[in-house]
């Protein structure tokens, strides 16, 4: 297929992403609108990203809300609490709230994270951490990804890194400088979707981290140049296959 038939049909999906016929009015995250203060958004996505969404994303942000709603647990979205915090009491809310499905590998994934968190500035927050590479996503990258990737488990590969990139943009109001150094977050639903419009072959559904990367580069590269950032078909690609893949309407 040509990439001119390719961004065609891309198009099409974006457009009937905006006129609202992907569904998708509640996405996991908004669960956290209205709940948590814009300026504390930061800290409480990296942290409920970090568990890697082994689960409903859905149930994930719920418990998460549920959690931060009580004034009692809410301490354990700021880092800095965390970081110099009672882990045994961590434990405990986050295994009652529900938030993690393993009590001892996420509460200790927790820690780390916040410890990250809290030792990339003066602030101990993340925007803190964003201040200290002038929010460019190159220096971002490098950071979580390379040079402090011990501090950052699964933050750091790439499907979680990029989809937090995207939520920040859209839950924080954060500007990006390179911002076209997104990539979409290949997850499984959007993998099927790129799968089904043509972009890549059935064998990146295997799911190994080289075919991700094969896929996110694949879009990369098709959308350089168009003015489309690869994370804004994050989304639309994800609803896409969660409603079953239906007909392209390009009218």
């Amino acid at each position: 297929m040509t990439n001119e038939l390719l961004l065609k049909k891309v198009k099409c999906l974006l457009r009937m992403y905006d006129d609202g016929m992907l569904g998708g009015a509640i996405m996991p995250e908004d669960a956290l609108i209205g709940v948590v203060p814009r300026d504390r958004l930061p800290d409480v996505l990296i942290l409920g990203m970090s568990l890697n969404y082994q689960r409903s994303s859905y149930a994930l942000w719920r418990s998460i809300a549920d959690a931060y709603r009580d004034e009692s647990s809410r301490w354990i979205f700021e880092p800095q609490s965390v970081a110099d915090g009672d882990r045994h009491a961590l434990k405990d809310i986050l295994t009652h709230s529900k938030i993690v499905l393993q009590p001892n590998r996420h509460p200790d994934i927790w820690i780390r994270v916040s410890s990250g968190i809290s030792n990339s500035s003066s602030t101990r927050k993340v925007m803190g951490l964003l201040e200290s590479v002038e929010f460019d996503i190159a220096g971002l990258k490098t950071m979580v990804q390379i040079t402090r990737k011990k501090e950052f488990p699964y933050l750091s590969g790439p499907k979680i890194f990029n989809y937090w990139l995207y939520v920040l943009e859209k839950y924080s109001g954060i500007k990006w400088r390179s911002r076209a150094l997104t990539t979409v977050a290949p997850d499984t639903h959007v993998l099927q979707a790129t799968v089904k419009l043509g972009l890549c072959p059935a064998d990146v559904l295997n799911g190994r981290e080289e075919e991700r990367q094969r896929a996110a580069q694949a879009w990369k590269e098709l959308l350089s140049g168009t003015g489309i950032a690869p994370i804004d078909v994050h989304t639309p690609l994800w609803l896409w296959s969660r409603a079953g893949s239906p007909p392209l309407i390009c009218g």
